[in-house]
């Protein structure tokens, strides 16, 4: 990324800190609540099959297995995680690949009319990449969801090999999230006994080396102070990295994580919780738990990527059924934005809006008939809340 592009990226992540910080506060006070969301409720699907609020119109940028429009690369299986950077006067969507054996990470580059200018693969030779997460110098971490998978630092424009990143352990990567305030990156780990780390680089903005550590609280703590413990061996050999420290809190299916303005929030699949770690004053609390929802409201299941508006709500992605994406605003109202009702078998990934906050974009992962090879790559354009 040129100079300018990573200026405006700066700037963007410092926009939402402002607007989205302090306003969290009550939120995190009380478990999200189902009510009317800002946008209302989604209408019939439109002609792609997208049910969406009034005033908000779909296109599909990218079909799997399928040349992307006006340019010659074919789109990648699987879609899974995403997320936008500045280019120039355009930006660029990353997308990662979760298939075997094939897996990385492609992108798709837009002008400023939103228009595919070109698309390139920016990861090859890696396997079952899931989500990741944006870094505030402009790079995209592809992580690996398997047994010993690491993390691999891609630059969306392509003008820079990937690069593996050992010190950030090898065990079941989901997602990442970078806490420039802290200098360290939050990681999830996709397990029913997974646990929730974060990498302290010896340098920031350098991946290369650091120290990796876990969290320790009591086992099933849901509110409360926690601490850091350093995990000896970051390779996960013999021992598997959640195994090396005895006081581990173990979370069921660590999914998305997104930080902003002091907290990272992240999702657990198994028990569908939205969690949310308050970096400030090292503590962990429940944002969303839909045993605490009242009877008949709106709930989600296998609660998955995660990411945040302008204006401060969280977008999550629902797996299923009939997949969706829901929102939880910073008043701490949880609402449906838009879902894929012919899409039973698929779960939605990759939810990222572009640096400007004027366009969502999202995959469906296994498209209709739930095959990784019939995935779609969407854009929502409307009057999100800036």
């Amino acid at each position: 990324m040129d100079r300018r592009a990573v200026l405006r990226l700066a700037l963007a992540s410092a926009g939402v800190a402002a607007l989205s910080g302090a306003s969290w506060a009550p939120a995190l006070a009380a478990t999200a609540r189902p009510g009317e969301g800002p946008y209302g409720l989604p209408q019939a699907p439109d002609a792609n099959g997208v049910a969406l609020p009034r005033g908000f119109t779909s296109r599909v940028v990218a079909r799997s297995r399928q040349v992307v429009p006006g340019t010659d690369l074919q789109w990648h299986d699987a879609p899974d995680g995403g997320a936008c950077f500045p280019a120039g006067t355009g930006w660029t969507y990353v997308s990662n690949s979760e298939t075997a054996w094939r897996g990385g990470a492609s992108a798709l580059h837009f002008d400023a009319t939103g228009t595919i200018v070109s698309a390139s693969r920016i990861l090859r030779r890696t396997s079952a990449n899931c989500s990741g997460g944006a870094t505030p110098w402009g790079t995209w971490l592809s992580c690996e969801e398997h047994a010993f998978g690491r993390v691999h630092e891609t630059w969306p424009d392509g003008r820079r090999d990937a690069v593996a990143r050992p010190a950030m352990g090898r065990f079941t990567h989901e997602a990442a999230a970078c806490d420039p305030d802290r200098q360290v990156v939050y990681l999830t780990e996709d397990r029913r006994d997974g646990c929730f780390y974060r990498f302290r680089p010896a340098r920031w903005g350098d991946l290369s080396a650091g120290v990796l550590e876990v969290l320790v609280a009591p086992e099933d703590t849901e509110s409360g102070p926690v601490r850091w413990a350093r995990v000896p061996d970051p390779d996960g050999l013999p021992r598997s990295t959640r195994r090396q420290v005895s006081d581990a809190r173990a979370f069921d299916g660590g999914e998305g994580c997104h930080y902003v303005a002091g907290t990272c929030f992240f999702t657990t699949k198994g028990d569908n919780r939205v969690w949310a770690y308050d970096a400030v004053g090292e503590r962990i609390s429940v944002l969303y738990d839909p045993e605490r929802v009242p009877r008949g409201g709106t709930r989600m299941t296998g609660p998955d990527n995660i990411t945040g508006s302008a204006a401060g709500d969280l977008f999550i992605a629902e797996d299923n059924p009939g997949p969706a994406l829901h929102m939880i605003t910073s008043a701490g109202v949880l609402s449906r934005f838009l879902h894929l009702p012919d899409h039973r078998a698929s779960e939605i990934t990759g939810p990222a809006f572009s640096p400007d906050g004027r366009r969502l974009y999202f995959s469906s992962q296994r498209g209709k008939d739930g095959r990784g090879r019939t995935g779609m790559t969407f854009e929502v354009s409307g009057p999100f809340r800036r």
